[in-house]
């Protein structure tokens, strides 16, 4: 496979996160959850802009029908106007205290799909959960029992759904009902080693997962059957979230966080909290808009 690191976005991002790649404006945008900002950079100018918001942004799509961006804040799903900041909020499925909205995107249908995070641990029997929105605003729970929602992707013909608890070192694989959206049949797609956590991933057109792994310095890429095909080694320790773009789809670009490391680590690792964009010999898919 060829991979080939074409550009480093110098952002810094305390916890970089929620990537993905929008055909309209040629940009990728993606949230510094920690830093409550959202960002957008531009290909071919290497234009960097940022918004500063007033909550924690924990993922977001883009919609079919409208100009505003469906979010997930920390407390809950929202519309949000880039251009003005109006924010309309949809639904806060999430009452429990130290808990926030965590990773998520939209399914092929378009759905919007979020996990929450125990960001504060209060109680001994505070869990996180993965919730779905509705294109009629009705949310839904699927999981519950979580530390760590993450790595939501689809198969290409949406017969499967990943997504892993990162705490618990599984990513899990489950059927998907596309017309009712309903995941059923929980089987262990991959492990990681102790101490790598698997955190965002998406899927090629060739049904293939990628997925980000915190604490391991790579992004591992997964056959359908769930055996380990690929390792990308990263120049950081925390690599956070993948997307596919660029006109042909062949561009992964990696977010990554400085949270956590000290001053030495940082001298070790000074591309901490970068995105960065490899040129590879691999098509990805568009990536769904909600609605």
């Amino acid at each position: 496979m060829k991979v080939n690191l074409i550009d480093t976005v110098p952002c810094q991002n305390t916890l970089g996160e929620g990537i993905q790649w929008n055909k309209e404006d040629g940009c990728f945008w993606w949230t510094d959850i920690h830093s409550a900002k959202l960002y957008r950079y531009h290909l071919e100018t290497k234009n960097l802009t940022h918004w500063a918001l007033p909550e924690k942004l924990a993922c977001f799509a883009f919609a079919k029908n409208d100009s505003r961006i469906m979010a997930a804040f920390a407390s809950g799903f929202a519309w949000l106007d880039v251009d003005t900041g109006a924010i309309e909020w949809v639904a806060k499925p999430e009452t429990i205290a130290g808990n926030r909205s965590n990773d998520g995107r939209c399914d092929r249908q378009g759905r919007f799909w979020m996990g929450t995070v125990v960001d504060e641990k209060k109680s001994p029997d505070q869990y996180a959960s993965l919730y779905c929105l509705q294109k009629d605003g009705g949310v839904s729970k699927h999981l519950s029992g979580l530390g760590i929602s993450n790595a939501l992707c689809w198969s290409p013909d949406s017969r499967k759904m990943y997504h892993a608890d990162s705490p618990s070192q599984i990513l899990h694989s489950y059927d998907f009902d596309a017309q009712t959206g309903s995941i059923s049949n929980p089987q262990v797609f991959a492990k990681t080693e102790d101490g790598v956590e698997p955190d965002g991933a998406c899927v090629d057109a060739a049904g293939f997962v990628w997925n980000a792994q915190w604490g391991a310095s790579r992004v591992v890429r997964y056959a359908p059957d769930g055996t380990k095909d690929f390792v990308l080694s990263m120049p950081v320790s925390q690599a956070t979230c993948v997307a596919f773009g660029g006109e042909k789809l062949n561009l992964l670009a990696v977010t990554s966080a400085r949270i956590g490391l000290d001053d030495e680590a940082l001298k070790q690792q000074p591309h901490a909290g970068n995105v960065f964009i490899f040129e590879t010999d691999v098509q990805g898919l568009e990536e769904s808009r909600f609605g």
